[in-house]
């Protein structure tokens, strides 16, 4: 069965929509900001954004399984322009000349400053991790008839997250970092993430299972276009 992502209103968003995906993009945003500090959790380094950034794929999980690969795309898209804004806005608050009074120029680049290869790796990582995380549910949806979606949603999340967690790492460390060390650190990250997600499988099933019904959609992507640059659905 090939479901529809419009329900009462064709060609409209329903608020249920913009809602998931307004928290989408804030989790994103926030990930970026907080992911300067380096933390430990049981013995093991990881960023402050590792504990909030899985959040963006569970997120896109939703929106896929429910809306399909389109309506996810619109949103992975989204998710980037605001980011994009967010840094530029970032950035210029940066390079402006300061007030006479103001005496945390070297805090707010420390906390909110970003080098060109950090932002580069960050913005190659998402799109590529979010866009295969995006594809290979909505191929298995079909490929399962709609069976199995801790499957779908931990299967998914395997490449998405290792295409992320390897892209990002390996851009924006690689030759600063020994070989061996940035290996262990990006397997540590993938498999921090990956079980992250797997234990919220049961919150995944239950937001799933309660947009659909309210939406009255469960959308089967048998004929999409999934290029991600594509603007029809």
């Amino acid at each position: 069965m090939t479901g529809s992502a419009h329900t009462a209103h064709p060609g409209r968003h329903s608020t249920l929509f913009v809602v998931v995906v307004a928290l989408f993009v804030t989790d994103l945003i926030i990930s970026n900001v907080i992911a300067v500090k380096a933390i430990n959790i049981f013995g093991h380094p990881l960023q402050a954004a590792d504990l909030i950034f899985p959040i963006t794929y569970i997120l896109g999980d939703v929106l896929t399984e429910v809306y399909g690969y389109a309506r996810a795309r619109r949103a992975i898209w989204i998710g980037f322009g605001c980011n994009l804004f967010a840094v530029g806005a970032i950035t210029l608050g940066q390079v402006l000349p300061s007030d006479a009074g103001w005496t945390d120029q070297a805090a707010y680049e420390a906390i909110l400053g970003s080098q060109s290869r950090i932002l580069a790796a960050s913005f190659a990582a998402y799109l590529v991790g979010e866009f295969v995380n995006s594809y290979i549910l909505a191929k298995m949806k079909v490929w399962t008839k709609g069976r199995f979606l801790w499957a779908r949603t931990i299967g998914s999340t395997i490449f998405g997250q290792g295409c992320d967690t390897a892209i990002f790492l390996t851009i924006a460390f690689y030759g600063d970092w020994p070989t061996e060390m940035l290996t262990a650190i990006i397997l540590n990250q993938w498999l921090f993430k990956v079980g992250y997600e797997t234990l919220a499988t049961p919150v995944t099933y239950l937001v799933v299972n309660k947009l659909k019904r309210a939406e009255g959609v469960d959308f089967y992507d048998t004929n999409t276009h999934f290029s991600p640059f594509a603007v029809k659905e």
